[in-house]
């Protein structure tokens, strides 16, 4: 088994793509045939797998979440209790229940097998800029 931690540095909410940098991790651990499981270590950004192609599909995520969870401050969510942290502290917990805080993608031939248009992506849902630590663990 082999584990490392990534920094991803964001300046607020979208999607970060580190597909190059696990895909060069699995490359250096030379696992021909496993599992990498992914996780992210924080409560406000959350984990998927996406078309990497077309930049407009990141935005329109980002843009169809902004709209499915507005900040605090919105009419919409008075209901919340937890603002502490700021109007978009509380969304963004909802945003990361709604996605996933890990991953697992197969390995095959010493590469992710992830389809042709498929990248990995650290989905940012805080407005202030943060570093991200994500774990990459390869069990063979």
């Amino acid at each position: 088994m082999a584990q490392t931690i990534l920094s991803i540095d964001t300046h607020g909410p979208g999607l970060y793509e580190f597909t190059d940098r696990a895909n060069a991790y699995v490359q250096r651990t030379a696992v021909e045939t496993g599992l990498l499981t992914i996780f992210v270590r924080h409560t406000s950004a959350s984990l998927v797998i996406q078309e990497n192609a077309d930049p407009d599909v990141r935005a329109d995520l980002a843009q169809f979440f902004a709209r499915l969870v507005p900040p605090a401050d919105d009419l919409s969510m008075a209901y919340l209790e937890h603002r502490v942290e700021g109007v978009d502290d509380m969304p963004a917990h909802i945003k990361a229940a709604l996605t996933a805080t890990s991953l697992s993608i197969p390995i095959g031939r010493d590469r992710l097998m992830l389809g042709r248009w498929q990248g990995i992506y650290l989905f940012e849902h805080r407005r202030q800029p943060h570093r991200r630590e994500v774990v990459l663990h390869i069990g063979a």
